[in-house]
């Protein structure tokens, strides 16, 4: 990640590390990130906290109020804490949204300023900083044209006022590359030819728009997912990088548009937005869907609105759908067909498919708390290959996978039978208890109620030994849970049919025997 950081924000955060050490303190936390700034003369940050009277010394003394100081000598490892790696994450997501190609001082500043909880915001809190004040002119410095440091990151100049905030387009999608940063998507696997072919698209100078053509459930969107994912990492060519892969919900644009020119205002706003800021590459999921919404006695549809900004390469959109679709709505309007490069996305193999699932079962597993076994997964695939014909790979094995692991789950928290059969007696006994004291017969009623206490002890030990039990235990899918799931969906008896075939090939030798003369030599 620190490739990606301006030579004044590598040179704070290696002062950072120094200044921990000059403390004693065996951690890298806010309080040192804020003193490397700092610290750091030329860079951006500290000449803007310079403007609001921080300095060096100033930082030192409330560190050492707040925190303390400890032996260096005694110092030998040190790390960032989890508060600092999530700061440093989130300066790339400033820089990303920001439409630079590097991390500047500022950028670390800014996420500094985020986190509200943190040290160095204390920090500057007791210096009196106005940090609101001091967020607002750091980006309107950004967004106002002047460069935030050298800005000068392989060669290439990066010109401030590219990037423009997209309020209407945020309102109305998500953002991938965001949720990228943040680790919110799963691993894409298996897709790299897909994916390379979308960046080789991206890259011409016209008809620069893939549209992902393919089965539901192929993983179409996992492609644009992987692009994203990809964007972050720097793994991409020069044209692409800074790039903002966000995908837009169209009916949520078309939602509550009740009078005419509404829906219509409301695209017009997202693409201009989209056309100034620069960065921004549209994904509409099902853009087949586009044809005809908003579309009411003379008005335009989606697909008419976006065509001119498509035609003149003001933006560049990704589009997804289904061949049956493709075929039946877009292929009809050569207008927009042209604007588009089909890239078709087919079906995974059953081996390309486990590979998939190998990858996501640390998801599947932290999600549920369960351990999926290598034979799960193998019958997963093969038994949704063999029994669900009416879906594709790799989407139903892994709603099989994710539904055992979830039935597997539930399994622990429905108590065994000695306790449920407990709770009944304790109830039976409560009934009991109130029909003796209807009838006076209280020295009866006495009984019952020590007889319900001690049922009442020994169910309430019997449930911390449960509770106790499960936390220790992993609870395990196996093949079993699997057949059991594709059975419940299909209604094919899975498990009978696995064992009469294991039998038919375990007896072959012996029917060969029976049916070929001489087999046995």
């Amino acid at each position: 990640m620190f490739g990606k950081f301006t030579e004044s924000a590598q040179e704070a955060i290696k002062l950072s590390q120094e200044s921990a050490l000059e403390l004693g303190h065996s951690y890298v936390g806010t309080e040192h990130i804020l003193l490397g700034l700092v610290r750091q003369k030329e860079g951006v940050a500290a000449k803007s906290l310079e403007s609001y009277g921080v300095n060096e010394n100033d930082v030192i003394k409330k560190i050492e109020e707040l925190i303390g100081l400890g032996e260096a000598d005694k110092v030998k490892m040190q790390e960032f804490t989890p508060r600092t790696k999530k700061i440093l994450e989130m300066s790339l997501k400033q820089a990303l949204n920001m439409g630079t190609g590097y991390i500047g001082t500022e950028h670390i500043l800014l996420a500094l300023l985020e986190e509200v909880n943190c040290v160095a915001v204390k920090i500057l809190a007791t210096l009196e900083v106005n940090m609101q004040k001091l967020y607002d002119e750091i980006i309107n410095m950004l967004n106002g044209g002047m460069d935030s440091e050298e800005g000068m990151m392989g060669g290439n100049k990066v010109v401030g006022n590219r990037q423009r905030s997209t309020p209407t387009l945020d309102k109305y999608s998500r953002d991938l590359t965001a949720q990228a940063i943040d680790q919110k998507l799963d691993p894409v696997i298996g897709r790299e030819k897909e994916i390379e072919r979308v960046i080789q698209i991206l890259s011409r100078r016209t008809k620069n728009n893939p549209c992902l053509i393919g089965e539901p459930g192929v993983g179409k969107t996992a492609v644009i997912e992987g692009l994203a994912q990809q964007i972050v990492k720097g793994d991409i060519p020069e044209i692409l990088k800074n790039k903002r892969v966000v995908t837009i919900d169209i009916s949520g644009v078309v939602a509550g548009s009740k009078y005419r020119g509404e829906f219509e205002g409301r695209i017009k706003k997202c693409i201009e937005e989209v056309r100034q800021a620069g960065n921004v590459i549209l994904f509409i999921d099902e853009i087949h869907t586009i044809i005809g919404a908003g579309a009411a006695e003379g008005s335009l549809d989606a697909a008419n609105i976006l065509k001119p900004s498509l035609a003149r390469g003001e933006m560049q959109v990704i589009g997804a759908t289904t061949y049956d679709e493709y075929r039946k709505h877009i292929e009809k309007d050569s207008a927009l067909e042209r604007r588009f490069q089909p890239v078709k996305v087919d079906e995974p193999n059953e081996e390309d498919t486990i590979a998939i699932l190998k990858g996501l079962r640390d998801k599947y597993e932290a999600h549920h708390e369960v351990q999926i076994t290598d034979e799960a997964i193998l019958s997963a695939v093969r038994l949704s290959s063999r029994y669900i014909t009416d879906r594709f790979l790799p989407d139903k094995a892994i709603d099989v996978i994710d539904e055992a692991s979830s039935k597997v789950r539930l399994k622990t928290f429905t108590p065994p039978e000695e306790i449920k059969d407990m709770e009944q007696k304790i109830k039976d006994l409560d009934k009991e208890k109130e029909s003796a004291i209807k009838t006076e017969q209280y020295e009866k009623a006495g009984e019952v109620k020590e007889k319900q206490n001690k049922l009442k002890r020994r169910l309430q030990k019997l449930n911390d030994e449960w509770k106790i039990e499960n936390t220790k235990t992993t609870q395990i899918v196996t093949e079993n849970e699997i057949a059991d799931i594709i059975s419940s969906w299909t209604g094919i008896p899975v498990r009978k049919l696995e064992r009469e075939e294991s039998n038919r090939l375990m007896s072959m030798e012996k029917l060969l025997h029976e049916r070929v003369v001489g087999q046995e030599e």
